[in-house]
């Protein structure tokens, strides 16, 4: 199968925000204690956090950590989490009947944070909470000294403000599931006046608004027009949320799924601006796709756990081949959408549906997702190039027009040099790609990094690292042009020198 793709430097989607390839770390299951936090194992640092742990997320390159929820930030209370460890207290989590020790809290988790090179996307919890606990954090986070709530983070071993940047009001508050569940008209007012109060406090801050749950929720897309109706000239981001799984056991459909991905950021893209019109607004809303991923293997397992348990092993989602397939497509989907898509959040991190894996006083490890998405971290930043491709497409139980080929390129001027991701969704056919550069002068091949010939089911484990990208020797350069074998069902990543 033949596919041709034309890249130019005129042709121009955006500059990618970096914060597109954050993560996300909930006090959920096993994501904090015994993820992140693990005082006593071999590798624990003097405050309990895991220095192997670290290093794995460092190699993520993540830029941004949303936290500490997700639905356990509905019920909880951010000054639990502050002060003298043995004064906190012990709370039931009631978004996933667990004991929240609070061993680890704000300070813990920014300062961790801070040491793996990402910034804190702090939720507030407006389930539970008022607009006067969103007032307080900001406060007590943000402000330099000389007040009662600044004072006393510096009391409590902090003189220099947090600084955090980005903020969601609350999370998933149309869910059935969630404490403090909203309609949209009082959510919007609420958050609101959350957002007038927290900008009050600190005016350089970004608030991210709540969107529906998900795409599938009876009320998506009346619930964005009046959420943003009532809360727009407060806030810069609304939330998108999607999770994808091949219960059907169907690749062909399964791989297809970031086309729905896409319509759903176009769809948000389209109420936003029309809210924007219809307010004759200067200000354009863009999006933060703040929880995306593979989840469904891990199931039935977390409807079988016992509750009431210190981080109980649940939504321990192992993935395969095929995942980090999907993976691939779905960072290609959004870096297609950088125009508007700013912020993403991979949920989660550790352990929770997440790339990094470890073991209670063991090892550490990457799944199989882990890898697309470090390349995309470490190369996917400048400038998003659109892409034109020409490739066979298929029809699938729920898409039709699938290409064969989902593929874009990027532009790092500062790094010189272009990268091109790509993924053959074909389960029999190699693709003999073609890719014409214009504007752009090429000299060499840097790398030509391919994930294939696995089975769709393989999947990583703490002593079989079976799945990860290897080199390939199938590409060649020909003036401006490069052609590279792409294997059937394969991740791919080429880097290419640009001229002086």
């Amino acid at each position: 199968m033949d596919a041709k793709m034309r890249i130019s430097s005129d042709y121009r989607v955006s500059e990618i925000d970096k914060r597109i390839y954050g993560s996300f770390v909930e006090h959920m299951g096993r994501c904090v204690y015994e993820g992140i936090y693990e005082p006593g194992h071999k590798d624990a640092d003097e405050k309990g956090f895991r220095n192997d742990v670290k290093e794995l997320v460092a190699e993520l390159n993540v830029p941004l950590l949303r936290y500490p929820g997700g639905n356990f930030l509905s019920g909880y209370n951010w000054e639990d989490g502050i002060g003298p460890r043995e004064d906190r207290p012990r709370r039931l989590d009631l978004a996933w009947k667990t004991i929240e020790t609070n061993e680890v809290g704000l300070h813990e988790f920014i300062e961790w944070a801070e040491e793996v090179n990402s910034e804190v996307n702090m939720a507030v919890n407006l389930g539970t909470g008022d607009i006067d606990d969103a007032r307080r954090i900001v406060e007590y986070c943000n402000f330099p000294g000389g007040t009662e709530l600044s004072d006393l983070r510096i009391r409590n071993g902090r003189e220099k403000p947090f600084a955090i940047k980005t903020w969601c009001l609350g999370n998933e508050m149309d869910g059935p599931w969630q404490i403090g569940q909203k309609t949209a008209e009082d959510y919007g007012k609420l958050a609101a006046q959350a957002a007038k109060l927290m900008k009050l406090v600190d005016d350089s801050i970004e608030l991210v608004l709540c969107g529906s749950s998900s795409s599938e929720m009876p009320t998506f897309a009346s619930w964005e027009a009046e959420v943003l109706d009532q809360a727009y000239e407060y806030v810069d981001y609304i939330s998108l949320h999607r999770y994808y799984g091949n219960q059907e056991n169907d690749i062909s459909n399964y791989l297809a799924k970031s086309l729905d991905m896409d319509n759903f950021i176009k769809s948000v893209v389209a109420i936003a601006d029309y809210v924007k019109a219809k307010k004759k607004s200067d200000k354009t809303i863009n999006l933060s796709f703040d929880e995306w991923n593979v989840w469904y293997h891990s199931n039935e397992e977390t409807d079988n756990t016992e509750p009431w348990q210190v981080a109980p092993p649940i939504l321990q989602d192992i993935y395969n081949f095929e995942d980090a397939l999907l993976v691939g497509c779905l960072l290609i989907t959004l870096l297609k959408n950088s125009d508007r898509v700013k912020i993403a959040c991979l949920a989660q991190l550790v352990n929770v549906i997440a790339p990094i894996m470890t073991e209670a006083e063991g090892d550490a490890w990457k799944q199989t997702i882990f890898y697309p998405f470090q390349q995309v971290s470490d190369y996917g930043r400048g400038i998003a190039l659109t892409p034109n491709v020409q490739v066979e497409s298929y029809d699938s139980t729920d898409f039709k027009n699938v290409p064969y080929l989902e593929s874009i390129s990027v532009l790092n001027e500062e790094a010189k040099e272009l990268v091109i991701f790509a993924v053959n969704r074909s389960q029999t056919e190699a693709i003999n790609f073609e890719a014409q550069i214009s504007e752009i002068e090429i000299s060499s091949v840097i790398e030509f990094s391919q994930m294939s010939g696995f089975d769709l089911k393989d999947i990583n484990e703490k002593n079989a690292k079976r799945v990860q990208p290897n080199e390939s020797k199938e590409i060649e350069l020909d003036g401006q042009k490069v052609q590279a074998t792409l294997a059937p069902l394969s991740w791919n990543m080429i880097r290419i020198a640009i001229a002086d």
